[in-house]
């Protein structure tokens, strides 16, 4: 099974992949994007790059889901493993989406489309729901991707995709302590698993 998790900058998510790595046993598979892979820091040099282009960025990313699909996710689940994500294709329509807004017509479902193709969907997708101006404030807003102005797309793109499939996707209020969206993380994993 492939579970992600999934929200806006500062929601919490990589807080939780972290308890959840300390909490859950078994074979699972605790996996990333952008991955450690020389596709992911050329991804990490262009999040620092205000001026990247926008559609090349797209492709960066792209690239580094395609190698984390066939180096980690489809082998991992082949084992049966346990696969659970932080950040996976849904932040690429959710982000890239709101980035290339205006660059091309509907982007989040052009970026759908180049993914289509070769992508795994996910079982099952826990998505951290916070206001983005309290993500942008938690986050540092240390990047292009982390302003409060960019979040509120960002978040309007995730808000479509539960739309689209609500049956995937389960909502947390990441507005609670961390240790309560933990435990709400951990409770619907183990009850789906």
């Amino acid at each position: 099974m492939l579970m992600t998790l999934e929200g806006i900058d500062g929601s919490g998510k990589t807080t939780v992949w972290e308890g959840l790595r300390e909490e859950l046993d078994g074979p699972v598979t605790f996996t990333r994007e952008p991955t450690d892979s020389w596709y992911g820091e050329a991804v990490a040099r262009s999040i620092g790059d205000d001026d990247a282009d926008p559609l090349a960025e797209l492709f960066l990313y792209t690239a580094d889901h395609a190698d984390h699909l066939s180096r980690v996710v489809r082998p991992a689940l082949a084992a049966g493993d346990l696969v659970i994500s932080d950040r996976y294709s849904d932040s690429r329509y959710a982000y890239q989406g709101a980035t290339l807004r205006g660059e091309i017509e509907d982007p989040m479902a052009y970026v759908q489309r180049v993914h289509d193709p070769f992508t795994r969907a996910p079982d099952l997708t826990l998505y951290f729901d916070v206001d983005p101006e309290t993500g942008a404030d938690r986050s540092g807003a240390t990047n292009k991707f982390e302003a409060a102005d960019y979040l509120t797309r960002v978040q309007d793109n995730y808000e479509r995709l539960i739309e689209a499939e609500p049956d995937r996707f389960v909502r947390i209020d990441a507005t609670q302590s961390p240790d309560a969206v933990l435990a709400a993380a951990r409770d619907e994993i183990e009850r789906r698993r």
